[in-house]
């Protein structure tokens, strides 16, 4: 009996004895509780309990860019790593323990979607790494700021909020953004701003940064933009011209979005509107002195006074050059005569004219050159129906294939001309309206019909000379102008309707039966004659119911002639 209770008292004992030694005795890979017990060698000696102490670098106790901050007594935590190494010794480490109470922390403030507190103290490649008070996260360099970020020296060593987008604890793996920290500040500010502007307030602002389009103006914690067209009346190329980065400028709120925060500012609005006055300043066709300032495919656009264009219309520019771009007429801010057109005030449009200002060349030209005067001028183009040939006044006139000659058709004339070739013309006709100018070779000199022919008329008997026998009649010569008489007008009797009974320069007798002015015709006939005689005959000498045979009515007639 007393050797089984002693046998039993015996393992009671070393129950306890293990359940002290599992309680007192640290494990390792476990975070434990330690003092500081002496700093010596740049190494923090810390007593984890059981008889064991360890060394800690004292850069473990210091957070980046800052000394340690340890001394004797200070109790800390330390992952213990080994209970015993070759020296006796724990191997322990505190910034291993501060990971993980770092991670602990992190998990919860990431579930949470709460801000945690960091420190830059690196660069690498694509961001930054950031001390989260153990953990080392990344920062991507997009996350940075809300703007590129060139130089990140003031922010490194700089305890400040970050929020955690992404963890992994298995890999070690942190995210974590500045960026959004920002953005959710400035949208904290820039609705308490927003909140105090209002729709057509004047206010004053900072230019931020200037683009093609206008320019971003600070107004004390949320920006605002300032369209180039808000920017003056006059036409601004770009907003440079009127404005630097850090200027202060005074604006007006023009439009304000509450869902997107946007700000639509205007500075123009604060000046005098110069079209309030335009109609009055520039009434229609008044001519006024401008500037060019825009060049289009269209036309181009005439600044009368800053704030007032107005555009010239291609169809305005020239009277003589059509289908020119206007920048072959007129240069950018070149100074022109315009005339006032047309004013739309709803549109603030004014339609101005160049040529209006010159004289119609159509009309000077009418008046220094009335019909059957005679020009000179070069062969511009030459075309299926004739001529254009260049005028005074940069202008031309048509010499159609019907005028370049009399005594050929016009498609064999205009074979004899050439481009570039100076030829006399007389102006036959001027449509100033549909601008436009006749003129005519042939004319040159006179009309040479009208002088030979000008006592003849038709039924008139004259002479003419035989010129050409060929087979279908017979060509002859009338003061110079030529005519055909065909095979059945050589007589009235059929058997003698024979051109070679004909000789060259044979007279004959012939009747005009027509005289075209126009085409510069004479219609003559033989045929015509004799009947005209022969009627002339019958008419003194006899009658139809006289009883007389036609040849006494001839015998008697040439009896009487003679």
């Amino acid at each position: 009996m007393s050797y089984m209770a002693q046998t039993k008292a015996m393992d009671e004992f070393e129950a306890l004895l293990n359940e002290s030694f599992e309680m007192d005795t640290p494990q390792e890979g476990s975070v434990v509780k330690g003092k500081v017990i002496a700093i010596e060698a740049g190494q923090a000696i810390i007593d984890v309990g059981y008889k064991m102490e360890g060394r800690v670098e004292l850069k473990e106790f210091a957070d980046p860019g800052e000394s340690p901050k340890i001394a004797v007594g200070d109790e800390v935590e330390v992952f213990l790593r080994q209970v015993e190494n070759s020296r006796g010794e724990a191997v322990i480490s505190r910034e291993m323990a501060r990971r993980e109470e770092a991670w602990d922390r992190l998990e919860k403030a990431y579930a949470a979607e709460e801000r945690v507190e960091g420190a830059i103290f690196g660069r690498v490649k694509g961001g930054f790494t950031v001390d989260l008070g153990g953990a080392v996260a990344f920062l991507p360099g997009s996350q940075v700021d809300v703007r590129p970020v060139r130089d990140a020296g003031p922010l490194m060593g700089l305890k400040q909020p970050f929020q955690v987008l992404k963890m992994d604890r298995r890999r070690g793996n942190i995210v974590v953004s500045r960026r959004a920290i920002l953005e959710e500040s400035r949208a904290e500010q820039r609705a308490e701003v927003i909140g105090n502007l209002s729709e057509g307030q004047t206010v004053d602002g900072v230019v931020k940064n200037i683009t093609e389009y206008g320019a971003f103006v600070d107004l004390g914690g949320v920006d605002g933009l300032l369209h180039v067209t808000d920017m003056a009346w006059r036409r601004v190329n770009h907003p440079s011209e009127i404005l630097s980065i850090g200027e202060t400028i005074k604006v007006q709120v023009i439009k304000i979005n509450k869902e997107t925060h946007r700000i639509s500012l205007g500075m123009k609005q604060l000046q005098e509107d110069p079209w309030d006055l335009v109609g009055a300043k520039y009434p229609l066709s008044s001519v006024h002195t401008g500037r060019v300032t825009n060049i289009t495919d269209y036309g181009a656009f005439v600044e009368l006074e800053p704030g007032v264009e107005g555009l010239v219309h291609v169809s305005e520019m020239s009277w003589t050059k059509k289908n020119v771009h206007p920048g072959k007429i007129v240069s950018t801010s070149q100074e022109v005569e315009v005339m006032v057109l047309e004013i739309d005030g709803a549109k603030r449009r004014v339609s101005l004219g160049l040529k209006q200002t010159m004289r119609n060349p159509w009309e000077v030209f009418a008046e220094t050159h009335p019909e059957g005067t005679e020009v000179e001028g070069e062969v511009k183009n030459i075309t299926e129906f004739g001529l254009f040939v260049g005028l005074p006044g940069d202008i031309d006139g048509m010499v159609h294939l019907s005028d370049l000659s009399w005594d050929q058709r016009g498609e064999e004339a205009i074979q004899d001309y050439r481009k570039g070739d100076v030829v006399q013309a007389v102006v036959s006709e001027v449509d100033v309206e549909k601008e436009r100018i006749s003129l005519s070779i042939k004319g040159v000199g006179g009309d040479k019909f009208a002088e030979a022919v000008g006592g003849v008329k038709r039924g008139s008997i004259v002479t003419v000379t035989v010129t050409s026998i060929e087979d279908g009649g017979i060509e002859v010569e009338y003061e110079g102008m030529k005519s055909f008489i065909r095979r059945s007008d050589l007589s009235r009797d059929r058997a003698e309707q024979r051109p070679e009974r004909f000789s060259v320069g044979d007279k004959v007798d012939v009747r005009i039966t027509n005289v075209d002015t126009k085409a510069h015709r004479l219609g003559v006939s033989i045929k015509a004659r004799e009947i005209a005689e022969e009627k002339e005959a019958v008419e003194q000498y006899g009658s139809s119911d006289s009883g007389a045979s036609l040849g006494d009515i001839l015998g008697a007639a040439l009896k009487g002639d003679e």
